[in-house]
């Protein structure tokens, strides 16, 4: 839905995730350091998510060399994979999360492909030194697909945001959580900005006049508060969100701070949006680390909605509401115990590229 306040040589707007898709673009893993000491399963996991998305799209596969394309195909055959919906592009990254450093899609007016690539700046949450290849991702990307990057910038700067700091619906309600983006102190992606600074951004770069603003993120989240780890659209109205009730988890006030700031929340058209509660697993610890594990990091895929799984009770209870609010895909678990341990999942590895 295009906003009637920017002007029309202007307007843009990012796609819901559920809508059809041209492409999923994944980085085949190769920075061991991301899974320390627990690297050898992460290929196979990254040969299951590709195989299940591939059923219903292309598969935009970023790899570092032609050695490392050699050994992801070698992979993806022995797993059964369809080459033939297997799109290889070299572009060297130093980590490979696409859903943040990978190209943010939105529709264009006034284009012939009618689509663009938002032009946000990277640089590792703010948290890590490797990123300046990572950053150069969106811009390779575009000029491969022969498509403009637009450039994001607010008060004279480049925006930086990452891909998993938001969600859409497509009708120009954004959510967001006020830990990643307005703490002053932590992990500052722009300093100085405010919230109108970034409701402005989203206006008018992803075509989202209204905001919806929640608290904290989850514990083990490196990143200081993605979005997509606690809250995530699944239609226009209707929002799944994280919920921990046992008192004694750091989780749990956080999530109940949020379901109250969702009661009160309206969407672009003044509405109230459903909110749909979705269980948190156990604590996952790893070498005495909090992970951060959450059936909310699912993917909505053209084939299917993937969604983590992690040998826990709660998983067949997360899959079942999921599978009631996505009624036109099937919904598929995929194991992600190991690849959490990278301190993501699957909608943090991923990016959807929508049709022309």
């Amino acid at each position: 839905m295009a906003d009637p306040r920017i002007p029309a040589t202007h307007r843009q707007a990012m796609p819901a995730e559920w809508e059809r898709h041209e492409a999923t673009w994944l980085a085949w893993p190769h920075a061991a350091a991301d899974w320390p000491g627990r690297f050898g399963p992460v290929p196979w996991a990254f040969a299951d998510i590709v195989k299940k998305i591939v059923g219903g799209e292309t598969v935009r596969l970023v790899v570092q060399d032609a050695a490392h394309q050699a050994s992801a195909r070698r992979r993806l055959e022995r797993h059964g994979v369809d080459l033939a919906r297997v799109d290889f592009r070299r572009i060297p990254t130093d980590r490979g999360w696409m859903r943040d450093s990978g190209p943010l899609f939105v529709r264009t007016l006034g284009r012939r492909d009618g689509r663009a690539v938002a032009g946000f700046r990277f640089d590792a949450w703010s948290r890590y030194p490797n990123w300046r290849r990572d950053a150069r991702v969106p811009a390779r990307a575009a000029k491969g697909l022969g498509l403009r990057i637009v450039p994001v910038r607010h008060g004279g700067c480049d925006v930086v945001l990452e891909g998993g700091a938001i969600d859409v619906n497509g009708a120009g309600a954004i959510l967001a959580t006020e830990e990643c983006l307005l703490d002053p102190a932590i992990q500052v992606r722009n300093p100085g900005f405010d919230r109108t600074d970034y409701e402005e951004v989203f206006r008018t770069a992803l075509g989202a006049p209204c905001t919806i603003w929640l608290g904290k993120g989850i514990a083990g989240d490196d990143t200081h508060g993605h979005v997509d780890d606690l809250a995530r659209f699944v239609s226009s109205r209707t929002i799944v969100l994280a919920r921990e009730d046992d008192p004694s988890d750091p989780n749990h006030r956080a999530l109940a701070e949020n379901r109250e700031r969702l009661a009160s929340a309206r969407l672009a058209d003044g509405s109230r949006p459903e909110v749909v509660d979705l269980p948190m697993p156990r604590p996952v610890v790893f070498g005495g680390c909090r992970l951060p594990a959450s059936y909310a990091n699912f993917y909505v895929a053209n084939a299917g909605v993937l969604v983590p799984t992690f040998n826990d009770p709660a998983d067949r209870a997360a899959l079942g509401i999921l599978g009631e609010l996505f009624r036109d895909r099937p919904v598929v678990g995929i194991h992600a115990l190991d690849l959490v341990w990278g301190l993501g999942t699957l909608h943090c590895l991923t990016q959807q590229e929508p049709v022309a």
